[in-house]
């Protein structure tokens, strides 16, 4: 029996990298999207040991999806090899914390790139491969935010926001296919998020609890089984949107201000628990402290 195929952007930490292992175990072949060649090839190495079945390919696409070519040059590399995407998980972005008078607009419009333009690309190239072999499923990684305004990381939750609109418009497009859209809408996640958001510092990550990334990974894959089109992981996040449909805007922004802010408790969380995010964190810490020595030079 011929072997379905998975790509999967962002694979190397967090919620990705669960889904790769959830895949790897199902005897998927995997295509594994990151910017990270070393992260990567671990990754992939990890995979192949989980996997009981030794002949399913890993395919590893070193890549800067920040690039906006680079949607284009991933679908080339899958052609090229004639492969089939059946799976789609749209799972990379990033954010970035601070008042948004106070960030950097290059770096928020490099995320609207990465969490918008690449994701749209991506969508529509393997969209009409599916649709002309009526077949495929695709994954969107939204957000718990993606109905709430979020001071201090106001561009972040309005790219999560277009996603969840995006990925309901298309499945309501494709309906009458074999074609499944999701969107996984996860709480916060023990994942390097914050630290690439450098959001270390928040409330919500000093100080409060974050869902496992396994358990978000086992909850979009669920979600893809039965078909559904939107994916709530977790009784408070569920709880939390159900609250966000009846409140009004200005105080869903205080609440998430008040969760969002800077914490003013020394002791808490300071780095990932989860292993293969630790690695990313480890990853992006080096990256940091290079920058600072050259800057200081």
């Amino acid at each position: 029996m011929k072997k379905k195929n998975v790509l999967i952007t962002g694979a190397t930490s967090g919620i990705g990298y669960e889904f790769a292992k959830l895949y790897a175990e199902k005897n998927y072949n995997l295509i594994l999207v990151a910017r990270n060649d070393e992260n990567l090839q671990k990754t992939a190495t990890e995979m192949k040991e989980i996997s009981k079945d030794k002949t399913i390919q890993i395919i590893e696409i070193p890549i800067d999806l920040f690039d906006r070519e680079s949607a284009h040059k991933i679908y080339q590399t899958t052609k090229k090899l004639d492969i089939f995407v059946d799976i789609l998980i749209n799972n990379a972005g990033q954010g970035e914390w601070g008042k948004f008078h106070k960030t950097d607009i290059d770096r928020e419009i490099d995320l609207i790139e990465l969490n918008i333009n690449t994701v749209l690309s991506l969508t529509k190239l393997y969209l009409r491969d599916m649709v002309l072999h009526n077949k495929g499923k695709i994954l969107f990684l939204a957000s718990s935010v993606s109905n709430a305004p979020s001071p201090y990381f106001s561009v972040y939750a309005a790219t999560k926001a277009f996603i969840l609109s995006f990925a309901e418009a298309i499945a309501y497009e494709v309906k009458d296919t074999n074609i499944t859209i999701t969107a996984l809408r996860p709480g916060p996640t023990d994942t390097d998020f914050f630290h690439k958001a450098k959001a270390e510092n928040s409330v919500t990550y000093r100080e409060k609890e974050l869902a496992n990334p396994e358990e978000v990974a086992k909850a979009g894959l669920e979600a893809l089984k039965k078909k559904k089109h939107i994916a709530m992981p977790g009784f408070q996040n569920k709880f939390q949107s159900m609250l966000n449909n009846i409140m009004t805007d200005d105080k869903i922004a205080a609440n998430m201000e008040k969760q969002l802010k800077k914490s003013t408790k020394k002791e808490g969380r300071v780095k990932p628990n989860h292993l293969a995010s630790l690695r990313e964190w480890e990853y992006i810490n080096a990256v940091r402290e290079k920058r600072n020595i050259l800057f200081e030079q």
